[in-house]
């Protein structure tokens, strides 16, 4: 029997097992790993985070050929066991993490890269936790049309990566948006191969305060189903609703879901524009698991 000392940790609600494996020598299958995360017969959490040094990682090569420093690996599955590329709320709790247990340090200022199979991502510390830089991002050609349950009529919406894939959909009030019933999957057609997160959106009023935009968002996670945040999805809708907004929009956005508020900011980078996600990142008990 196999037994892991794990942390339970949240970033705005969307919550996470995590557990150290700086060896890689854990190797639990996807009905173990659902299993782990099962809110009745598990500890419960829309994700599982495995810390995993690069080196002892097949998908850590490709961050260690792209930056030498990253030594330590997101390994993130989601709730129901499959694998994840990218969290950009678990990246924040992995690297409280990683802080607590010792096994990093990040002065003030400083800068730890962190390998995912989205690629290597920057994180530091910032006002209200920590800020993920989360690469270059994309808009997805093609028209999408989504269908949830209690939306009256299909919505079209806006594909948008970040790392992982997202569709964001606006919805014209806060009704709408309290009616959606996300416990259904949402419908994506024409549906994605493997899968997508969706996200349905509605504007404050006013949309812009202070330079700064304001959107409001609940998420259906593939994989998790709909959780209280998703950082990525929050980059994704905040980058939608800039781009439907049209020139003049701000590129700094405070987005409102269930759990809290993140922030989100876009910014040139060598490589093309890049989106920023801020929030907190708590670390809520430790435990011990037998396999």
């Amino acid at each position: 029997m196999t037994t892991i000392s794990f942390t339970k940790g949240q970033g705005t609600g969307n919550d996470f097992v995590l557990f150290a494996d700086p060896d890689g020598e854990i190797d639990l299958t996807p009905a173990q790993l659902a299993a782990i995360a099962d809110r009745h017969f598990g500890i419960g959490a829309d994700g599982v985070l495995r810390a995993v040094r690069s080196r002892n990682l097949s998908e850590g090569a490709a961050a260690l050929a792209e930056e030498s420093a990253a030594e330590w690996f997101m390994d993130y599955h989601n709730a129901d066991g499959s694998v994840a590329e990218m969290c950009g709320n678990g990246i924040r709790v992995f690297v409280r993490y990683l802080l607590e247990s010792g096994l990093v340090e990040l002065p003030d200022g400083g800068t730890l890269p962190i390998g995912t199979r989205a690629g290597v991502r920057d994180v530091q510390r910032s006002t209200n936790g920590f800020s993920v830089d989360l690469g270059r991002w994309a808009l997805v050609a093609g028209d999408t049309v989504v269908r949830a349950k209690n939306l009256p009529v299909a919505r079209p919406g806006l594909g948008i990566n970040v790392g992982n894939p997202h569709v964001v959909v606006a919805l014209a009030s806060d009704e709408e948006l309290d009616a959606a019933d996300l416990s259904y999957v949402p419908k994506v057609e024409p549906e994605p191969e493997g899968g997508i997160n969706v996200e349905f959106v509605v504007p404050a009023e006013p949309l812009v305060r202070d330079g700064v935009g304001q959107i409001r968002m609940r998420v259906h996670e593939r994989g998790s189903g709909e959780t209280l945040s998703c950082g990525t999805g929050a980059a994704a809708a905040a980058l939608a609703t800039r781009h439907w907004a049209g020139p003049g929009a701000p590129n700094a956005w405070r987005v409102a879901v269930p759990g809290g508020v993140v922030g989100v900011r876009m910014f040139p980078a060598e490589d093309g524009e890049h989106v920023a996600l801020s929030g907190p990142a708590e670390l809520v008990f430790d435990g011990a698991l037998e396999l």
